[in-house]
């Protein structure tokens, strides 16, 4: 159980923060905080843009780093299920089911992997483990409530996409 958990966490949180960097610091092709700021801004109608960004962003990268190495318990897993939820439900749900399509599939895939990571525990196999951390049930319920009235604030907060231009041919 412990190897599996060791293997869902590294592939799952890596790839997740990995997604965050591209947000926060532009890394591996990714637009940083102010070119993904047009795409959340424009496209997905987040307001305020860059906070939404940035929380997003740190949501991705801590929550995935601190799921791959297993640190603070359910704390990365709440993060990165927080950010999966909502680029499911904004972003993917209405292309479908799947990936192909521009779907939910691997955004669903990530939350199912931090749900299962957030309610298994970390495992033997993580710095939880080496250092003796054990994160209260209830300081993780609370934080798992506060994480989804956030998803909701964005979600409810959020304008009419602003249309996006071509630009004209001379």
């Amino acid at each position: 159980m412990d190897i599996a958990l060791l293997v869902l966490r590294v592939v799952v949180g890596l790839y997740v923060a990995a997604h965050g960097a591209q947000k926060l610091f532009g890394w591996f092709g990714g637009g940083g905080i102010n070119g993904t700021a047009g795409f959340f801004g424009g496209m997905l109608g987040f307001r305020p843009t860059k906070f939404w960004v940035v929380t997003d962003g740190l949501a991705e990268f801590g929550g995935g780093i601190l799921t791959a190495i297993g640190l603070l318990g359910p704390i990365g897993p709440i993060g990165v299920g927080a950010s999966m939820v909502t680029a499911t439900l904004v972003v993917h749900w209405p292309k479908g089911p799947l990936a192909a399509n521009g779907g939910y599939e691997l955004t669903l895939t990530n939350l199912a992997g931090a749900v299962a990571v957030g309610v298994a525990g970390v495992g033997r196999y993580s710095l939880d483990h080496l250092m003796g951390i054990t994160l209260p049930t209830w300081f993780s319920m609370v934080l798992a409530v506060l994480a989804l009235v956030g998803v909701a604030i964005s979600i409810v907060t959020r304008q009419a996409p602003t249309p996006q231009t071509k630009p004209e041919v001379a």
